[in-house]
């Protein structure tokens, strides 16, 4: 298929809450692009993941350090990373053609308190529901995620 696969996981103190690999619903022009996408679909399951967390911390009165309260999404593509972490209505020539719905988290970024940091491709945890790996790079990718 010309589809990119997209692929998250999101976790919870270094656990696997929720995890998704699904083809993208429309032709990405290029890298950028599949990788933009696949940040804003995976922030449609942190998002109200972390507001039912503050809910339950807030119910069950649970006191949280500010560090605690910091929400981590990792990515290992640059111009996906730099566009993502640019302000609204940020865009480049190689951009401006995004659709506008990938663009909606970035408006969330600051309320929920989450950092988009970059990570480096061989300890990207995701790529195990993206790529065909070879069965090293397979036990490697499990061991990140699942510790076995």
């Amino acid at each position: 298929s010309v589809k990119s696969r997209t692929g998250h996981i999101v976790t919870l103190g270094g656990v696997p809450v929720t995890w998704s690999s699904k083809l993208q619903t429309e032709i990405a022009t290029s890298t950028l692009h599949a990788e933009y996408v696949a940040l804003s679909t995976g922030m449609r399951d942190l998002i109200p993941i972390a507001d039912t967390l503050n809910e339950l911390c807030k119910y069950l009165k649970v006191e949280r350090t500010d560090e605690s309260r910091v929400i981590r999404a990792f990515e290992d593509n640059e111009g996906a990373l730099k566009l993502a972490n640019s302000k609204l209505p940020k865009t480049t020539p190689h951009t401006k053609h995004f659709a506008v719905k990938y663009h909606w988290f970035r408006e969330k970024l600051e309320d929920y308190n989450i950092k988009i940091v970059p990570v480096r491709t061989d300890l990207q945890e995701a790529d195990i529901f993206t790529k065909g790996l070879d069965k090293s790079e397979y036990r490697k990718k499990r061991f990140l995620l699942m510790g076995w």
